[in-house]
């Protein structure tokens, strides 16, 4: 049982050493595993052309999406301040709502005390023509009492 087992694990270092030992035979041959394309200098021309012209195109669209934010925020500004306006605008409505409001009712009360006063008034006249009257009527009974010269009346100091 032991010999499967020792053959396993040597396997597996050998596989494991097999990378390292690519990379020294490469080395030793002096020639690298991949080499770089070469480039002539019109494909090098055309690649920086190609840079330029991008470069230019991320200008120009980033210009134009400023452009389209600046003119965005320019809207937003505008609609902001229509709306304080307009909220400017109905609070001085409301505050005018409320100032005709107070004044209806301070008419209404004065309205009410003026009829309040008209009826005491009113009342006041009643009480002294009641009085008046009662004066009259009194007046009156002396000057019968005394026209008519009857002691009928006890009172009457004759």
């Amino acid at each position: 049982m032991k010999h499967p087992i020792a053959s396993r694990l040597a396997i597996v270092t050998l596989i494991s050493l097999l990378p390292i030992a690519a990379c020294a035979a490469e080395a030793a041959s002096g020639k690298a595993a991949i080499d770089p394309p070469t480039l002539a200098a019109d494909d090098l021309a055309k690649v920086g052309e190609r840079i330029r012209q991008t470069g230019a195109q991320m200008r120009a669209d980033l210009k134009e999406a400023r452009a389209r934010f600046d003119a965005q925020e320019a809207q937003r500004t505008l609609a902001a301040e229509q709306a304080r306006r307009q909220a400017s605008k109905a609070a001085a409505e409301q505050a005018d709502r409320q100032r005709l409001a107070t004044l209806r009712a301070q008419e209404a009360q004065q309205r009410q005390l003026e009829a309040e006063r008209q009826v005491a008034l009113a009342k006041a006249n009643a009480q002294q023509e009641k009085l008046a009257a009662k004066e009259r009527a009194t007046q009156a009974l002396k000057e019968a009492r005394q026209s008519a010269g009857v002691g009928a009346f006890a009172d009457s100091g004759q």
